[in-house]
């Protein structure tokens, strides 16, 4: 018996394995990626960001800070994404356009790392965490990266604000509204 040619030589699971990764790589083209993607929400006043791009963001965010624990407050109720559309306003535009591009690619990073058929922001808290850091500890120098800028904007971002201060037993600075009364 001869060598098995074209589709006989396909086991079941190798078939839907085969299948599986055409319908992803299908997906992931312009139309299934914009399914992926789903509706943005209607943000108003960004400077910078898509709303797509925002809605990334935002999930990162509350993933990155839920409520509760030592510092009660979360990202939730701060809109970090929309401080980081201000400060992307001030950058140049290759800083602007590549920042977003990574936005862009964690919000795929889950179809196009892990083989799922959910976007970033579709996932449940718990998976964003944990795909985002599969991203700190990633072989891929790029991920790594973008991993660590991220993270430490919204760290700067989120510590700055007065209302987080208490929690961490900071008073604030020494210098301003305090200082000059």
């Amino acid at each position: 018996m001869g060598a098995l040619s074209g589709f006989q030589a396909l086991s079941r699971r190798r078939f839907f394995r085969v299948s599986l990764g055409v319908g992803v790589a299908l997906g992931a083209t312009a139309g299934g990626g914009v399914a992926l993607r789903g509706c943005a929400p209607d943000v108003r006043g960004l400077r910078c960001l898509s709303a797509h791009a925002y809605r990334t963001l935002d999930a990162l965010a509350t993933a990155l800070f839920p409520p509760g624990g030592a510092i009660p407050e979360g990202a939730a109720s701060m809109d970090l994404a929309r401080a980081f559309d201000g400060f992307l306003a001030d950058e140049p535009e290759h800083h602007v356009r590549d920042l977003t591009r990574a936005l862009l690619w964690l919000e795929y990073g889950p179809v196009i790392h892990d083989h799922r058929l959910r976007t970033f922001s579709r996932l449940r808290e718990d998976e964003r965490l944990a795909h985002f850091e599969s991203w700190s500890t990633s072989d891929s120098l790029m991920r790594r990266q973008v991993a660590t800028a991220f993270r430490k904007f919204l760290s700067v971002v989120f510590y700055d604000r007065p209302e987080i201060w208490p929690s961490l037993g900071y008073d604030g600075p020494p210098f301003g509204d305090k200082g000059a009364r």
